[in-house]
């Protein structure tokens, strides 16, 4: 057996009296597509951003690639560890998050040349790359003002994908986008999952999270409250919560 790539061991977060998270326990395997559902509310993106220390923790323990991330460190040794990383993990978030006053070569290329130090040309010949591989090759030299939701999304998910990461995060990737919009980003995470990049996607789109997930946790109160592979929890859930939010999504 491999170890899994996160583990995660009794995890709790409050935002002040509210707690959103109330003892998750999950482990994520290398090369698993992992997709997180529930309604919103339920703590799937505070889960995904403790991950990364976006959010950090209030109890329990995250393991990624064999280390604490949740460590207690003298803040010049956290910044550093959190640096480090973040160079594994990349995340693509529901906003883009792009610079608007950096093309989308540009933005595609700071990373690699600002945290692992990679000269211009190389990080330049490798951006070239990722764009064509989400299918912008020939916007490489437009600003985002220029570019429409979905190849802004593109450009996010190229920008991620230039750190070589060992694990992709994906929070809500589709949710601002016009429906029309969806698919073209859909494809590109549907090619990453087809080569076998660890993913944790966090999505409201369930035929998306059937098609693409091999391991499906539907999350209720900030519990887990069911998982299993997709065609066990779409198809044959065993929990009534999970039923009835099935239910409710499919008539919606």
């Amino acid at each position: 057996m491999t170890e899994p790539i996160v583990k995660i061991r009794g995890l709790k977060k409050n935002f002040g009296q509210l707690e959103v998270l109330k003892g998750i326990d999950m482990d994520i395997e290398p090369r698993q597509i992992f997709a997180l559902i529930g309604a919103s509310g339920s703590g799937k993106s505070t889960l995904l951003r403790t991950i990364n220390q976006l959010e950090e923790v209030t109890e329990g323990e995250i393991w990624f690639d064999g280390e604490l991330v949740n460590q207690k460190l003298p803040h010049r040794q956290r910044e550093r560890h959190l640096n480090q990383l973040r160079q594994n993990i990349g995340m693509v978030f529901q906003h883009f998050n792009l610079f608007p006053h950096l093309t989308a070569l540009e933005n595609v290329t700071l990373a690699p040349v600002l945290l692992r130090r990679s000269s211009k040309a190389e990080a330049i010949e490798q951006a070239k790359i990722l764009l064509d591989k989400v299918g912008l090759a020939d916007r490489a030299d437009y600003y985002p003002s220029r570019l429409s939701g979905g190849q802004k999304q593109r450009v996010a998910i190229a920008r991620a994908l230039a750190m070589t990461p060992k694990l992709m995060l994906f929070d809500e990737v589709t949710s601002a986008l016009d429906p029309e919009l969806v698919g073209e980003v859909n494809r590109v995470m549907k090619e990453l999952a087809q080569e076998h990049m660890t993913m944790i996607i966090v999505t409201h789109d369930l035929r998306f999270a059937e098609d693409v997930s091999d391991h499906v946790v539907f999350m209720a109160d900030g519990l887990v409250a069911e998982q299993g592979p997709p065609s066990q929890v779409f198809r044959a859930p065993q929990e009534e919560r999970t039923k009835a939010f099935l239910q409710q999504v499919f008539e919606d």
